[in-house]
């Protein structure tokens, strides 16, 4: 393994990572040496996952702790079982969001938006407020907040989760701005449309697919493990110069 993207000896939570987007990054941030802690919802599913990358890469590796992001207590429990298990958290993968609402913005309910800026903007920043100390003590500090190419332009069926996707980008921004100077990173991941259960409306209605591939130079919509492969980088050595940008990964769908 080149020592550009090696991630040993670091540990990183990564939310959401019980399925789709976050397994794929937990499993090659495992790969690539770092502990890993998985985390969602439901415990069964995060066990199932920890099991399988301590099967592969060795007992210890990986860890598994439920947490809701909609919970600022248990997100903090999240990194305090991190941190006295592991000793310390050198990289957080803010990758778990909600979108309970489809359809135009003049008709979502009060709750629902509520619900996609809480957990999309504000369960981040509470995240990375209470790991980002300890980073800024011994600078040196990886943070990623995967958002969305949603957010980089409007929609007529998805509008508030682009706004909270928008929102992300200058979460990156700032804390970047304000963690430069101690050598902590953030940044953004940008994925177009990805075969996950999250975005399994977009996908499996033949029409929808239809339309979206029309917009895709690469005329396929993307895999889990194609955007895991932007988180190790963010993660590793290989980025230690790169601070406060998003990193589109969406088959070219933006560009056409």
């Amino acid at each position: 393994m080149g020592t550009l993207f090696d991630l040993t000896g670091k540990t990183a939570i990564i939310t959401g990572s019980s399925r789709g987007i976050g397994r794929s990054i937990a499993e090659q941030m495992a790969a690539h040496g770092a502990r890993v802690v998985i985390s969602s919802r439901k415990e069964e599913a995060c066990k199932q996952v920890a099991d399988a990358i301590n099967a592969e890469h060795g007992d210890g590796t990986a860890l598994a702790v439920a947490a809701n992001i909609s919970s600022k207590q248990e997100l903090q429990n999240l990194v305090t079982v991190t941190e006295n298990t592991f000793g310390q958290i050198d990289i957080v993968v803010c990758n778990a969001a909600s979108n309970p609402y489809y359809g135009p913005l003049a008709e979502i309910e009060d709750g629902q938006f509520e619900k996609i800026l809480n957990n999309n903007i504000i369960a981040n920043n509470w995240l990375i407020g209470m790991v980002s100390p300890s980073m800024i003590e011994r600078r040196d500090g990886a943070i990623i907040i995967i958002s969305s190419i949603g957010g980089l332009k409007g929609s007529p069926v998805i509008g508030a989760y682009c706004i909270s996707k928008a929102a992300d980008f200058q979460l990156a921004r700032n804390l970047a701005v304000e963690y430069g100077r101690h050598n902590v990173r953030v940044n953004c991941i940008a994925p177009g449309l990805i075969k996950t259960d999250f975005a399994r409306a977009l996908w499996e209605n033949p029409d929808n697919l239809k339309s979206a591939l029309s917009r895709t130079p690469m005329e396929r919509i993307g895999e889990p493990d194609e955007i895991a492969g932007a988180a190790v980088f963010l993660a590793s050595p290989a980025g230690a110069y790169l601070t406060g940008q998003q990193i589109v990964i969406d088959g070219g769908a933006t560009i056409s």
